[in-house]
């Protein structure tokens, strides 16, 4: 989650994260894409930079994440005027960017102005559409997350200290003005998760924090810093208080409905298809992967069930655990790619990998990349532990087999979302660099799962590619999931049911993967992202060689950055008539 990757408000994230980031991050597009065109506009380059200082200030944690950290402490206005003002400036963004007609600018400037258009129709949605900030406690995640100022070493540990500690004086107002926007009741769901998120950091600002600064020998600097750090810990306290008394009148009223749902894919992905077609695309995916899955287990575990076949896989655990087993797995990844030549890596950058903070274990991977604006700096790629609160039985299936675990490597690092990252931060447009969909990130990084299974990594071993096919199902049945439970046509439990038999997850990882579909709906992305890349692909290299011209197809993808992939399908197929699917 990623992360980054969502809008704004959903990287995965991982979300990610939930973090963030166009064929406009290049300078111009592609040289076999250039037509004739006008000439370049310098009202255009200028709006788009105005654009973004706008939106920095803003969303000051944004350009923190980014790397610009003149804006290091500040938090968003989070009231209810700030944030009518922000749909305010993001109308005007929208009628602006719609003045600028296509004879007034050149190709590159005309891709870049219906990505920014997308960008603020997706802003808009969240926050006037769907109402988010008003329903779901995890739209605020990435706004109060301080893992900038603790985790990434941008400056030294007083100037991060000064930084945090203006970060924790601003949290009692924005956990405040968090609190007033929250409807209730609210779904069970969204109590827990609230829970989860703002309850985690309890113990991280009491813990995790002191420690990471314990070395720093300003006395006032500690002072001012334990001041703060005392009244975060309260306003944490004092929401999760308030979301445990919200359990006694919680709900199962999290559905965005039929209408919303279609709007959401339309302002955030450049999707308009129908639900019902949609719905039909992926559960033909998921039996794609269950025979796929079937023929595998044949093999691997002749006679045996195929639950019992994935269970032996699943019991092959990393031989002393899992961020050691990454860490080496994170080597052989980036020797396949270049000895099979899959893709170009442009740079000498690697991950680290850790464990994940306890605030961000509601999902078991994500990675964190520094933003554009950061130079020399790492990104760590998380894997959490079972939660302790879990039966022993619980912990052990949590933790993942080898196969699982080499192809959430694959997503998160090699050739994922981190090397996905590596060519957006290269391009030379920031508008680019700061702005990747959803669809886009986690498509991209799922995709690469099953191409790297095709491009021979396993060696063709059965077990590997259970591994692979575990992890396409748990993303078939999100896209199930999200469809059917917000237009009303499946339960929470219906999905949890979904994940434990046709996902094959285990009970733990079934409660999460179902819960999250409430509050995180576009969870779909990750399939449906994939899906369209993979056509795409067929469409792109049927006329260059087929399988021959998969390097060059991944190096021209991943030139666009991140932008709504049917944007990215009509700039490569120019004149296409093709579906996205």
């Amino acid at each position: 989650m990623s992360v980054k990757i969502l809008s704004r408000f959903f990287i995965v994230l991982t979300f990610a994260l939930l973090l963030i980031f166009s064929a406009c991050q290049q300078a111009k597009p592609p040289a076999n894409q250039q037509t004739a065109t006008t000439g370049e506009s310098k009202e255009w380059d200028s709006y788009v930079n105005e654009f973004l200082e706008a939106y920095f200030v803003a969303h000051p944690e944004f350009a923190v994440r980014a790397g610009r950290h003149e804006f290091d402490g500040k938090l968003t206005d989070w009231s209810a005027e700030g944030i009518a003002g922000d749909v305010k400036r993001l109308h005007a963004a929208k009628d602006r960017v719609a003045g600028f007609q296509d004879a007034t600018l050149n190709e590159r400037q005309r891709f870049e102005r219906d990505y920014v258009s997308s960008v603020i129709d997706g802003d808009l949605f969240w926050l006037e559409s769907a109402e988010w900030p008003f329903r779901c406690p995890q739209f605020y995640a990435n706004s109060i997350d301080p893992d900038v100022y603790v985790s990434r070493e941008y400056a030294p540990l007083d100037q991060r200290l000064r930084a945090y500690t203006a970060y924790a004086k601003a949290i009692p107002v924005a956990v405040e003005q968090i609190r007033k926007n929250l409807r209730t009741p609210l779904p069970r769901t969204f109590v827990n998760i609230g829970h989860t998120t703002f309850g985690g950091l309890i113990s991280f600002y009491q813990k995790d924090v002191p420690d990471i600064f314990a070395s720093v020998k300003d006395e006032q600097l500690q002072k001012n810093f334990k001041e703060a750090n005392d009244g975060a810990i309260k306003s944490m306290q004092d929401i999760d208080a308030w979301f445990k008394t919200q359990e006694a009148t919680a709900t199962t009223n999290f559905q965005l409905g039929a209408e919303k749902f279609s709007e959401m894919l339309k302002a955030t992905e450049r999707v308009e298809v129908p639900l019902d077609k949609l719905a039909q695309v992926g559960r033909q995916d998921l039996q794609r992967n269950l025979e796929a899955l079937k023929t595998a287990c044949t093999s691997y575990a002749p006679g045996k069930s195929i639950v019992e076949c994935v269970a032996q896989a699943q019991s092959h655990k990393p031989e002393g655990g899992a961020v050691e087993v990454a860490r080496k797995q994170l080597k052989d990844l980036k020797a396949f790619i270049l000895d099979k030549k899959v893709v170009t890596i442009p740079g000498n950058e690697e991950a680290k990998v850790a464990e994940a903070p306890a605030y961000r274990r509601w999902n078991f991977a994500y990675i964190n990349i520094p933003g554009p604006y950061e130079k020399g700096l790492p990104s760590i790629y998380y894997l959490a532990p079972p939660d302790p609160t879990w039966s022993q039985q619980e912990k052990d299936a949590y933790v993942p087999g080898q196969g699982s675990l080499l192809f959430t490597s694959v997503h998160e690092v090699w050739p994922g979302h981190f090397l996905q990252f590596l060519h957006a931060n290269r391009s030379s447009s920031k508008f680019g660099q700061l702005f990747v969909g959803y669809a886009f990130s986690e498509g991209w990084a799922h995709y690469t799962e099953e191409m790297m299974w095709e491009e021979g990594l396993g060696n063709g071993s059965d077990e590997m590619h259970i591994g692979q096919l575990l992890e396409a199902l748990l993303r078939n049945v999100r896209f199930v999931s999200a469809i059917e439970m917000h237009t009303g046509k499946m339960t929470v439990e219906e999905s949890e049911k979904m994940f434990l038999e046709q996902g094959y997850q285990d009970a733990a990882n079934a409660r999460q993967q179902s819960a999250r579909g409430t509050f995180d709906p576009a969870y779909l992305n990750y399939t449906m992202g994939k899906l369209m890349i993979r056509k795409l692909r067929e469409d792109w290299s049927a006329s260059r060689g087929g399988k021959q011209a998969w390097q060059q197809f991944h190096d021209e993808f991943l030139k666009y950055g991140g932008p709504p992939i049917p944007l990215v399908r009509k700039a490569m197929l120019p004149g296409d008539t093709g579906s996205l699917f």
